[in-house]
């Protein structure tokens, strides 16, 4: 009978051509209200039965949002972290899209006066398109973006089965106090071969409170001994490099190892040089690492372009390019270029100042990626992530990483300590003095701390800083290198 009602409304507003022209407003009206609370035509229309369950499935899908915003807010980027959840999501926006934009068209099919002249039609079925595709675009888009990250996290990230470092997921971090993660920027420049990793941070992170200490090895280090295997046997008085052009520096390892396989056997290629330098610096500081992350510096810059720049303070004029530009002091706004040059120029300074100049780097970019920043440049954020990064982290534990980056994010004490001169000295440099600050640096705790290899070499037997003895030239005393990590809040401007 609700029907019937409904039909003989419709054909009272559709009684003659002008009358329907009339009652074209009318059923506009009312499917706008159906597109923004499902079945409110159908209950105009006599439909209850069909306009309770749409009425009651919009109110299960708006309160379930509602409850992700709210109640489980904490769990979301847990969660989003999780390639199964996200594909059972972009699955999920891709029914819901095509579910909503069914119910405008349905509620304006049961709507829409009988008799109307094709003028009424026409803007009728516009209008009705245009619902369509207000409610459509941005779930699409939503649906897009969860696939286009899914892509970019698998793509960056393996499972633990892949690359054979399962996860115990009720205990990600295996009992350790802390996590090391080795932080590389690897510059594969057109006119270098293969990957230079000029930049080595150590970062140590207490799985408890967020604490964090990067420990920085300088890219021209020497001498260091290889770890014990095919490559200390190749080396057994330090790495000496592999020719004239490659003298030996520690930024040498990661290209040497993949242009000689034999001294990680059994490793594929693109993962002998982040094995091999894992283990020679682990040897260097006496400390585990348990994973790696390996940015390169060209793509570097296209992230920093994605999130519109990053704000920092230019303490100094820096001459960049071959242009002869300079970044003047002030607060600035650097675009990638220029932020790849400031963590990069070594103009009329040195490595170990540069060095300085990329922790405050590395640490406005972390604080200045907000949410706002990453939602409005997803799609190239994304591409630019899959170009840039290369990891050993393995998925399974990205939500465990994820809750401890929070806990650095807010309010965790982040030190810096450079192994640098007059610390240390890049040509001659003090091994076991530099085991022994690694070991201080982080508190000396067992589960983060190993044993000094066997075999291990030191660049002298002090147990001090290599500093000159005596006072200099003018009579004061030299001074005395800082070998406590330091604030990075108090060291950059």
């Amino acid at each position: 009978m609700g029907r019937s009602s409904s039909r003989h409304a419709r054909e009272r507003d559709g009684d003659g051509s002008s009358g329907g022209a009339r009652g074209l407003p009318r059923a506009l009206a009312l499917t706008l209200a159906s597109a923004l609370v499902w079945g409110v035509a159908h209950f105009v229309t006599g439909r209850r039965i069909a306009g309770s369950l749409l009425l009651a499935l919009y109110v299960a899908v708006a309160a379930a949002v509602a409850a992700a915003a709210t109640v489980y807010r904490s769990d979301l980027l847990h969660l989003a972290v999780q390639p199964d959840v996200l594909q059972r999501l972009s699955a999920g926006l891709v029914a819901l899209g095509v579910v909503w934009v069914l119910v405008v068209i349905r509620s304006y099919q049961i709507l829409r006066p009988l008799r109307m002249p094709i003028s009424a039609r026409a803007l009728g079925a516009a209008a009705v398109a245009v619902m369509c595709f207000a409610v459509g675009v941005p779930v699409a888009w939503s649906a897009h973006s969860t696939y286009v990250y899914r892509d970019a996290l698998t793509s960056i990230f393996r499972t633990g089965s892949e690359n054979g470092r399962q996860v115990d997921t009720e205990d990600p971090f295996n009992g350790q106090a802390r996590v090391n993660i080795l932080l590389l920027g690897g510059d594969s420049a057109a006119d270098r071969t293969g990957v230079r990793t000029d930049s080595m941070t150590l970062a140590s992170v207490d799985t408890e409170t967020g604490d964090t200490v990067l420990l920085s090895l300088p890219r021209n280090l020497e001498h260091f001994p290889m770890p014990p295997g095919p490559a200390r046997d190749r080396f057994p008085y330090g790495f000496t490099g592999d020719g004239p052009l490659n003298p030996g520096l520690l930024n040498e390892v990661y290209e040497y190892a993949e242009q000689h396989p034999d001294v990680v056997p059994g490793v594929p290629k693109n993962h002998r040089g982040p094995e091999l330098l894992k283990a020679t610096i682990a040897g260097i500081l006496g400390l585990r690492v348990d994973y790696y992350i390996l940015v390169d510096m060209f793509g570097f810059a296209d992230i920093v372009d994605a999130m519109g720049g990053v704000k920092i303070k230019v303490t100094e004029p820096i001459p960049y390019g071959l242009q002869g530009a300079v970044l003047q002091p002030g607060y600035r706004t650097l675009d990638g270029k220029e932020a790849l040059w400031y963590g990069r120029s070594r103009t009329n300074s040195s490595d170990y100042v540069r060095m300085g100049r990329q922790k405050c780097l590395m640490r406005a970019i972390a604080e200045q990626a907000d949410p706002q920043t990453v939602l409005t440049s997803f799609d190239k954020l994304a591409a630019a992530a899959k170009r840039t990064l290369a990891t050993d982290i393995p998925q399974e534990l990205l939500p465990a990483l994820v809750k401890l980056s929070n806990k650095v994010k807010d309010g965790a004490e982040i030190r810096s300590l450079q192994f640098v001169p007059p610390l240390i000295y890049s040509g001659n440099p003090d091994f076991k003095l530099i085991r022994k600050l690694a070991s201080d640096a982080v508190n000396s705790d067992p589960h983060a701390v190993s044993a000094p290899p066997s075999g291990g070499q030191s660049g002298s037997p002090s147990a001090s800083p290599s500093t000159p003895d005596g006072p200099s030239p003018d009579g004061s005393e030299p001074p005395k290198p800082d070998s406590k990590p330091v604030s990075l809040e108090a060291t950059c401007p």
